[in-house]
């Protein structure tokens, strides 16, 4: 898949978009290496992690979203990728090289969340997983 720089403005305004759901304490646009490009937290909220904990689960999960692409050809492009833990729930969505990493409340139904998200990223995220 080709490299693409993605306006970083865009996102900032995505994922302010994404966290006008409810459900949803955290949404953040990631580079490859898990540093934060764009959005952030919900305003009087948290999502249960220090500053450090984020840092490092935000390191963790593009390095996962990385390694899946090894099998992109095989089983197809991920298109999100969702974690229920007992007190939240947290989905990726790869674009390009980054991804869009999100914090919800633990009941949310992660198909139909991941369907709304996808909406407010835009027609244009089909580009990003191949389709």
């Amino acid at each position: 898949m080709s490299e693409k720089k993605l306006d970083i403005s865009e996102y900032e305004q995505k994922c302010q978009d994404i966290l006008d759901d409810d459900e949803i304490r955290y949404a953040g646009l990631l580079d490859e290496f898990g540093t934060l490009l764009a959005g952030g937290h919900k305003p009087g909220m948290t999502i249960r992690l220090s500053e450090a904990q984020l840092e490092s689960v935000s390191k963790e999960l593009a390095s996962r979203v990385s390694k899946r692409k090894k099998f992109d050809e095989e089983l197809g492009h991920v298109k999100y990728s969702a974690s229920r833990r007992e007190h939240v729930v947290i989905m990726s969505f790869p674009i390009y090289d980054n991804v869009i990493m999100l914090v919800a409340e633990s009941n949310v139904n992660i198909d139909r969340l991941a369907f709304r998200v996808i909406s407010k990223l835009g027609r244009q995220w089909g580009e990003f997983v191949g389709e």
